[in-house]
């Protein structure tokens, strides 16, 4: 019972997280699902956000006006790649390996160090405490919020010829190509959405946490992967509208985080979730492949039970 009492406890609080973090897993999702474009930059863009924002708070900046700075800043991380992808014809993988690791040197310029402590500033949590003395449901709130926000805005986006096109370009370049548009740019586009998103998911956790790192960013890709599939997998079965795959990407990014939190609360090292999230990715993308080998054993199932009945 312990335990139990332990584990729901710690529930609220990886919610918020996940909530927070659920922005740069819709970042993800816009190069991984719609853009199909394997794109790397997203560790090095995610403490981009999150250095931007702190070093912008220490110098005295509105901590939400922080986060437009920190929005611009991955924007223009994911421009980067897309013209070193499109433009100098590097391939998509090696192209945000090369952003991902200059931006490991940019982030520490950004913040002068490797660490930057906001203990004593002025954040979006402490501007928000009248809602509540809970860190946890101030986090809660904002994650939401930005999340319907998010959604909302990208709804009406990918409904607009361009954002159709970007659409397109993920399904087949080649015909976008034949009927005359510009794929490069679309690529291009498309990075610039995702990785703005990642950082300012990364200036909102920087702020929850109280700290900018420069390694916060590691792993990040594989985060937001796990929480696409876990939201596919669990909340997106059969025909959906785009907005509800939006949404289900958030909440896939919150039942990640709860089963962290859970596996945590059993006495999982820490050292271990990296190897935790590489096996929750590996069973999701399985989950396919498995249902296909154990189709012909439940027809035969079924029709051992159709056959009894007759």
């Amino acid at each position: 019972m312990g335990i139990l009492f332990t584990i729901l406890q710690a529930i609220p609080s990886a919610s918020s997280q996940g909530i927070l973090w659920s922005v740069m897993t819709i970042g993800v999702y816009l190069t991984f699902r719609i853009l199909d474009y394997p794109d790397l930059t997203v560790d090095g863009s995610f403490a981009l956000g999150g250095a931007v924002s702190a070093i912008l708070i220490v110098k005295g900046m509105d901590p939400f006006l922080s986060l437009l700075f920190a929005l611009m800043a991955g924007m223009l991380a994911g421009v980067a790649t897309g013209l070193l992808h499109t433009k100098l014809k590097i391939p998509g993988i090696l192209a945000g390996i090369l952003s991902m690791i200059a931006l490991y040197s940019i982030n520490i310029r950004v913040m002068g160090k490797a660490n930057m402590p906001l203990l004593g500033e002025d954040t979006i949590v402490t501007r928000l405490s009248f809602l509540s003395p809970s860190k946890t449901v101030v986090a809660l709130a904002l994650g939401i919020t930005v999340s319907v926000i998010v959604i909302a805005l990208l709804y009406w986006f990918f409904g607009t010829e361009l954002g159709c096109c970007i659409r397109a370009t993920g399904n087949n370049e080649y015909m976008v190509r034949a009927l005359g548009g510009n794929t490069d740019n679309m690529k291009i586009t498309g990075l610039f959405l995702s990785n703005g998103l990642v950082a300012l998911s990364g200036g909102m956790v920087a702020q929850q946490q109280g700290y900018a790192d420069v390694g916060m960013g590691t792993g990040t890709i594989v985060i937001g992967l796990a929480s696409v599939i876990i939201g596919e997998v669990v909340f997106g079965w059969g025909e959906h509208s785009f907005a509800y795959k939006l949404f289900t990407v958030v909440l896939g990014s919150i039942v990640y985080r709860v089963i962290i939190a859970v596996v945590l609360q059993l006495g999982l090292k820490s050292t271990d979730l990296k190897l935790l999230t590489a096996v929750i990715v590996a069973f999701a993308l399985a989950i396919p492949v498995i249902k296909q080998a154990l189709r012909p054993f439940f027809a035969a199932m079924k029709s051992s039970a159709v056959g009894k009945a007759g």
